[in-house]
C-alpha cells in the first residue's frame, strides 16, 4: 500500500470534501459581501440586523458551577442587558444559585435533578422565552462569550430560513496546567480548529447546509422553532446532537455557522474527565442516530459518510499500534519470526504495507494538520506537543468503538461532572481576545447530572 491512502485515512475523506466546499463558500461569500458593501456605499447607508441583542435571551443551565458561573455571567453581561440573562440551576448543591443572584440576573432552580436538557426545557417554559424574545443563546456555565459574537452571528437571522446559528469554540489555554493537561487542552483546540474550518464551515454553506451538530455550549436558536423541537426525549445523554437532528428531520430551516462568533470554554485537563467527556459525546451521537432513522436527504447522506469514516478510521487507529509492533519487532529482532504464528501474520501484513511508509503517512499527515493549526492559532506549542497527539487519536478511536454498541444496548444516561478550574482573570471584553489564566481547583463532590 502506498503512503497516500493511509494519509487520506488520517486526514479524513470528509475533511477533504468539505474543505473544498468550504473554499468555494469563502470565495462566493467574499465576492457577495464586497458587492453588497459597494452597493450600500453607493446608496449612502448600511443595514442593521433585523434581530439585535435586545431581542436575544441568554439561557445558562448550571449544575454545581460556582467556580466559573460568575465570570461567565460577567462576560456575557458586557454584551447583552443583564435582564436578558437567565440561569437555571439543576440540582446544584454549591453556591451556584447564590452567585448568580448576586450577579443580578434571572435565576430559577429545578425542583429535582432533571438533567441539562430537562433544565433547558423547564427554563424556556418558566421564563416564557418563546413569547418574550426572538432568539435565545444557549450558553454553558463554563463558557465566556467573546466580543464580536453577536455582530458576527445575528446578521444570519436576516435570512428567514435560518433557525440556528452555531458558535465557534476555543478552549482556554491556562497557566499552571500539568504536561498532560497542556497536551489534552491543545489536542482539543486542534480538533476545534480543524473541524470548524475544514468541516463545519463547508457543511453550513447556504447551498449545502448539512451539519451534524449545533454545539450546545454557545449557540443561538430562533425562539419560534423551539416549540417544534423535542429537547428532552428519554434515553439520550446529550441534547445538542438531538436538537440539530430535529431541525433537519422536521425541516424547520437551516443552520448557519461563522468563525467570527467565538466563545471560550474550559476543557478537561486530566485523562479521567477527558475520557468521560468523549464517551458521553460519542454515546450521545449514536443514541441520536438511533432515534432519527436516515432519510433521502443531503443531511442523511452527509451523516452516513461521516459515521462510516468515523468507524473505519477508528478501527485503523486502534489497530495501528499492533501493526507497528508487528512490523517493527522482526525488523529489530529477526529471530522473532520463529515465534509461533508471527511469521505468517508478519508476511500477510508486510504484503500490504511497510513500517516506513506506515509511520511516514501517519506522522506526516498528523504533523501537517498540527502545523496548520499552529499557523492558524499563532502558537508554537502545538508543534512542541505534537508527538503526543497521535497517541490521543488512538485513545479517541478506542473510545469511539467502545461506545458504539452501548448506544444500542444500554445506557443510564448519567454522567459525572468534570472538575472545574477557577478562572483567575476574565477574558478581555474589548480589543483582541485575551486568554484567561486558571489553576486547577479541588474537584467538587462527585455528583451526577442526568442528561
Amino acid at each position: 500500500m502506498s503512503w497516500w491512502p493511509i494519509a487520506l485515512i488520517v486526514f479524513g475523506v470528509n475533511f477533504t470534501v468539505w474543505a473544498a466546499i468550504g473554499l468555494a463558500r469563502l470565495i462566493e461569500e467574499t465576492w457577495r459581501k464586497r458587492s453588497l458593501r459597494k452597493k450600500l456605499q453607493q446608496r449612502g447607508y448600511g443595514v442593521e440586523p433585523s434581530i439585535t441583542v435586545q431581542d436575544v435571551a441568554v439561557l445558562i443551565p448550571a449544575h454545581n458551577e460556582e467556580l466559573v458561573i460568575k465570570d461567565s455571567i460577567e462576560a456575557i453581561a458586557a454584551l447583552v442587558p443583564r435582564c436578558n440573562i437567565h440561569v437555571v440551576s439543576d440540582g446544584s448543591t454549591d453556591r451556584t444559585v447564590e452567585l448568580a443572584q448576586q450577579a443580578g440576573v434571572n435565576v430559577i432552580s429545578t425542583r429535582t435533578n432533571v438533567g441539562k436538557a430537562g433544565a433547558l426545557e423547564e427554563a424556556i417554559d418558566r421564563f416564557d422565552l418563546v413569547d418574550r424574545f426572538r432568539a435565545v443563546l444557549l450558553l454553558d456555565a463554563d463558557t465566556a462569550i467573546q466580543p464580536g459574537y453577536f455582530d458576527a452571528a445575528l446578521p444570519f437571522f436576516d435570512d428567514p430560513k435560518v433557525v440556528a446559528v452555531a458558535g465557534a469554540v476555543r478552549t482556554r489555554h491556562e497557566r499552571g496546567l500539568s504536561l498532560i493537561g497542556k497536551v489534552l487542552v491543545c489536542h482539543r483546540q486542534r480538533i476545534y480548529a480543524i473541524s470548524q474550518r475544514l468541516l463545519k464551515y463547508g457543511q453550513t454553506w447556504r447551498f449545502t447546509n448539512a451539519t451534524h451538530i449545533v454545539p450546545g455550549f454557545a449557540s443561538m436558536y430562533r425562539t419560534s422553532v423551539l416549540p417544534y423541537i423535542e429537547m428532552n426525549p428519554p434515553g439520550l445523554v446529550i441534547e445538542d446532537f438531538n436538537m440539530t437532528f430535529e431541525v433537519y428531520a422536521k425541516r424547520l430551516g437551516k443552520v448557519a455557522f461563522t468563525l467570527g462568533a467565538v466563545a471560550v470554554t474550559q476543557d478537561p485537563d486530566n485523562l479521567r474527565d477527558y475520557i468521560r467527556q468523549i464517551k458521553r459525546w460519542g454515546l450521545g451521537l449514536w443514541q441520536t442516530v438511533r432515534r432519527h432513522p436516515p432519510r433521502l436527504t443531503l443531511f442523511s447522506a452527509m451523516l452516513t459518510v461521516l459515521l462510516l469514516e468515523l468507524l473505519t478510521s477508528s478501527m485503523f487507529f486502534v489497530l495501528l499500534p499492533l501493526l507497528v509492533v508487528m512490523l517493527a519487532v522482526p525488523a529489530v529482532y529477526p529471530e522473532a519470526l520463529s515465534w509461533p504464528g508471527l511469521a505468517t501474520v508478519h508476511t500477510d501484513v508486510a504484503e500490504h504495507m511497510n513500517l516506513r511508509v506506515l509511520l511516514l503517512a501517519v506522522t506526516g499527515a498528523d504533523l501537517a494538520l498540527t502545523c496548520l493549526v499552529a499557523v492558524i492559532e499563532r502558537k508554537l506549542r502545538f508543534v512542541a506537543l505534537w508527538i503526543f497527539f497521535p497517541f490521543l487519536r488512538v485513545l479517541d478511536a478506542a473510545v469511539a468503538l467502545y461506545v458504539f454498541p452501548k448506544a444500542w444496548l444500554s445506557s443510564t444516561g448519567r454522567w459525572t461532572s468534570p472538575a472545574r478550574r477557577t478562572v483567575l482573570e476574565r477574558p478581555a471584553l474589548a480589543g483582541r481576545v485575551a486568554v484567561s489564566a486558571a489553576v486547577t481547583a479541588p474537584a467538587p463532590k462527585s455528583v451526577e447530572w442526568v442528561e
